[in-house]
């Protein structure tokens, strides 16, 4: 009787390894890339991100920051929910910190605006696979339910960016030092997404965005709470995003996001469950009254309140510059800088992050362009036909030996199970 049962545990076992060995197999198929040399930001010219705030700061005219969050889990239909919470009862508990926009961005899932259309973002977390690689997908009317199980190499990562890339208006690439094996080397190389998420509370440094910034791939970045548990004090309204934008509709996020004239912003979790404290401190985070670029090289900045201090970041993650116990700092980038990105550190915990000011080539000096799109055009990594061909027959080959192993074992075990069972 136990001989039956363990033997009938040992084919379902082995069944269930036969499935799962294919499904990794047949998800490990990808092309292999040649990546390009890695080139730093050179010019003549610095992009500004926030150049649309010229017109409002010359006439005097304080500007209209939106609080943002863009990772937002909710309920969904079905058994995979990784919030109990709706749409609406999530809206309703970060409108209620202050919180202008919403988008929700379940796994693998569009989800519609709980009570306006005309808010109506289409974004969804894709990745489905063992190593948390997720990234947001902007702009796509489809959902790309096929991914890399184990996205382990370099390749494999870059192949998905290609393949959500077709289907949507841009990207972002997820949580990065929660994700495993976002080594130096694929940040470096990895292309295909337009923004950085920035920490999930782990660290304030953001090393990881100066090692893509240093090779030449630039991104703005934005601070989500990536939220699952509303109704938990550390977890809610603990990062957001300061957008500068007409509305809440997506052309105007859109445009908002592509220009880089947002900051992004890490907040504490005042009070630590006392709810009253919370929202208290929720109602008067300091912000950013001006940034910019003046005389076409010196990087500015003006807070509401002091700072503890306000650091300038550069290639390599180098302090360029720090100003300690004040509300405003200035850098003026020399030709040797090739970004600059600005970090202030205040009293309460608070910090605020801005958007790189990066040197590109323009035609006529002091040109600005409308997005950072049209001032940085990222090489994109052409495919290895040879090395493609290699990696998908020596995955064919290892699923191969895979299979017929197994299979052999089922063979055996259901033999001796026939033999029981006499």
């Amino acid at each position: 009787m136990f001989r039956r049962i363990f033997l009938t545990l040992a084919l379902s076992l082995s069944g269930l390894l036969l499935f799962v060995f294919l499904l990794t197999g047949i998800s490990s198929v990808s092309p292999v890339y040649d990546f390009p040399e890695q080139e730093r930001f050179s010019g003549e010219s610095i992009y500004n991100p926030y150049h649309s705030l010229d017109s409002l700061r010359s006439q005097g005219v304080p500007v209209d920051w939106k609080r943002a969050n863009f990772h937002t889990h909710t309920k969904v239909d079905g058994i995979f929910n990784e919030c109990s919470h709706s749409p609406q009862a999530v809206y309703d508990s970060l409108a209620a910190f202050g919180y202008d926009i919403v988008t929700f961005s379940n796994h693998n899932e569009l989800t519609v605006h709980p009570f306006d259309s005309s808010l109506q973002v289409n974004v969804y977390e894709h990745g489905l696979n063992l190593l948390k690689y997720h990234k947001l997908v902007f702009g796509s009317d489809k959902v790309l339910h096929f991914d890399n199980i184990i996205p382990a190499i370099l390749s494999q990562r870059q192949f998905m960016m290609e393949l959500l890339s077709k289907e949507s208006d841009f990207i972002q690439l997820n949580h990065p030092l929660r994700t495993p094996l976002s080594s130096e080397k694929i940040m470096k190389h990895l292309s295909g997404y337009q923004i950085m998420e920035l920490d999930s509370g782990i660290s304030t440094e953001q090393q990881y965005w100066d090692w893509a910034l240093s090779s030449g791939h630039y991104s703005t970045a934005l601070a989500n709470d990536d939220l699952h548990y509303p109704d938990r004090s550390g977890c809610i309204a603990v990062r957001c995003n300061f957008l500068f934008c007409p509305s809440g509709r997506y052309e105007d996020i859109r445009d908002c996001l592509m220009q880089g004239c947002n900051y992004s912003m890490r907040v504490p979790d005042y009070g630590a469950g006392n709810w009253a404290v919370k929202h208290s401190g929720n109602s008067s985070l300091p912000y950013v009254e001006d940034i910019g670029l003046r005389d076409s090289s010196t990087v500015f900045i003006v807070l509401s309140e002091q700072a503890d201090s306000i650091r300038f970041s550069g290639e390599n993650h180098a302090t360029l510059a720090m100003v300690e116990g004040s509300c405003r700092a200035e850098y003026t980038m020399s030709t040797d800088d090739s970004y600059v990105r600005i970090t202030a550190y205040f009293p309460g915990g608070e910090v605020i992050y801005s958007n790189p000011f990066a040197r590109y080539h323009a035609e006529l000096k002091g040109v600005q362009p409308r997005h950072f799109t049209d001032a940085f055009e990222q090489k994109r990594p052409t495919v290895n036909i040879a090395l493609s061909a290699l990696w998908n027959l020596s995955v064919l080959l290892v699923c191969s030996l895979l299979t017929f192993a197994l299979i052999g074992c089922l063979g055996a075990i259901a033999k001796l199970w026939r033999k029981t069972d006499k």
